[in-house]
């Protein structure tokens, strides 16, 4: 008779992986700002009635997460159609990566970004 393995002790995943896996999920979808390796968030960290707020940001409520993350749309992109992409696409990958189920996403609009090739050309 064989035995089976059972794993020994617990696994735990970090807010912070969860929101980094929501950030690179959010840079994949086109009409997202991106600056470097990073989402663009015009100001990093976003500074709103005086109180820092983190542009991207996962916390665990009972069995899910809930997952607030906050995008520059490149302009000549439909916002909500770039924020509901955001939306599946953040909950799908952490979905996928962690095994977390993800019970809200919620984006916040922060600016509207000039796409640099388009100035040049005006």
């Amino acid at each position: 008779m064989e035995k089976k393995h059972m794993p020994m002790g617990s696994l735990k995943i970090s807010n912070e992986v969860v929101a980094k896996i929501a950030e690179l999920a959010a840079m994949e979808i086109k009409g997202v700002s991106v600056k470097g390796s990073h989402l663009d968030t015009q100001e990093n960290p976003l500074l709103i009635a005086n109180r820092f707020i983190n542009p991207i940001s996962a916390r665990l409520t009972g069995e899910a997460a809930e997952i607030d993350i906050s995008i520059v749309v490149i302009s000549g992109f439909k916002a909500v159609n770039v924020a509901e992409a955001v939306q599946k696409s953040v909950k799908s990958a952490v979905q996928n990566m962690t095994g977390i189920a993800v019970s809200k996403v919620n984006v916040r609009i922060t600016g509207v970004r000039i796409n640099e090739t388009d100035a040049i050309a005006e």
